[in-house]
């Protein structure tokens, strides 16, 4: 259809209740200049921070020009949907050596097809309105900007430990983005941060990966450590882990503004076979098939069986030494996959065995 004889405004406001209405919490509309933001990028990258994560330098300049990885863009649509579960006793766990941590946005159904589905809705029915339109939707699978493009279009600002902060729900939730190629109005950039003197998250890193405000060295980030690194953990950041095993969560725990946070209400994100509650040794005990049968639909199948054995090698070796967990280990200790094998010695040479 003919953009010019659409209200524009109002279809912007319809695209925003539509969305709240498909179960996003918030939805901005961005333009396509992230100048600033590719800056950031390009510095990043050239000190080498993104580690194994090749896909961070890939696709030249696409991932700061939406307009480049979707020719024809004009807009970027924003949306957020918050993921925590009720009461998830984070820090209680934390103090649990003896229990697996999973980062809370993993413990349930994985989010993208449940936010790919709700996006492709939204386009459905900004057609059914308009008549057919150029759009495409990203849920964290192509090379988007997507925390630049939530900060440009209003959702929060990127804080300290590098994630969208948003004062009146925190930093639990998941971001998706509808590129169009309509004209429509843009929202005011989220252009001041609110983060002041505080440094709760840098200070509380356990492995030190924050090399100051706004920037991370992922190769010292739990998260990288547990679900992107392929080899082996280094040595030095295997007892910072803890019990640690998908991700971390400790840099959104500490931060003020979560106090704001939300719970989710979709039930698609409550934990799923008791994950926040599991022991270690009970998790290390699953076979392929187990594990292949409890993770469908699961966030956790990113790291693959190998990975997750090793990231629960490392978990056992830090927890309290007790006939379960070293029994757990110690049936291990021949296991064919020579990177688990490895973990595995570290983590039984921490027991004294």
């Amino acid at each position: 259809m003919n953009s010019n004889a659409l209200d524009l405004a109002a279809l912007a406001q319809s695209i925003k209740d539509w969305g709240r209405e498909l179960g996003f919490q918030q939805v901005g509309i961005a333009d396509v200049q992230l100048g600033e933001h590719e800056m950031h990028l390009q510095r990043w990258l050239e000190a080498g921070y993104q580690g194994e994560m090749d896909y961070m330098a890939a696709h030249g300049s696409k991932r700061s020009h939406p307009d480049e990885l979707v020719p024809g863009t004009l807009r970027v649509v924003s949306l957020r949907m918050d993921y925590l579960p009720g009461d998830t006793q984070m820090a209680k766990r934390l103090g649990q050596p003896e229990k697996a941590y999973v980062s809370r946005y993993a413990l349930g159904r994985d989010y993208h097809k449940l936010i790919r589905k709700r996006l492709q809705q939204l386009a459905e029915r900004i057609q059914q309105q308009i008549g057919p339109f150029g759009f495409r939707a990203f849920v964290d699978s192509a090379p988007v900007l997507e925390k630049a493009i939530a900060e440009q279009a209003g959702l929060g600002w990127i804080g300290k430990n590098t994630l969208v902060l948003n004062r009146k729900a925190g930093s639990y939730f998941f971001l998706g983005e509808l590129f169009v190629d309509l004209p429509l109005p843009v929202d005011e950039p989220h252009s001041s941060e609110h983060c002041g003197r505080c440094t709760a998250c840098m200070d509380i890193c356990p492995t030190a990966a924050f090399v100051g405000p706004y920037v991370l060295d992922a190769r010292r980030c739990i998260s990288y450590l547990t679900i992107e690194l392929k080899g082996s953990i280094p040595e030095e950041l295997r007892a910072p882990i803890g019990n640690r095993v998908f991700g971390c969560d400790d840099c959104q725990m500490v931060c003020p503004w979560n106090r704001f946070a939300k719970p989710t209400e979709q039930s698609d994100f409550q934990p799923r076979h008791s994950l926040d509650n599991a022991e270690l040794a009970e998790l290390f005990c699953w076979n392929e098939d187990e594990f292949l049968s409890r993770t469908e639909g699961s966030p956790l199948r990113r790291a693959g069986y190998e990975r997750w054995l090793r990231n629960l090698a490392v978990g056992l070796g830090n927890a309290p030494s007790s006939i379960p967990v070293l029994e757990a280990l110690k049936a291990r200790r021949e296991y064919p996959s020579a990177l688990v094998r490895e973990h595995v010695e570290w983590a039984l040479a921490q027991h004294d065995l």
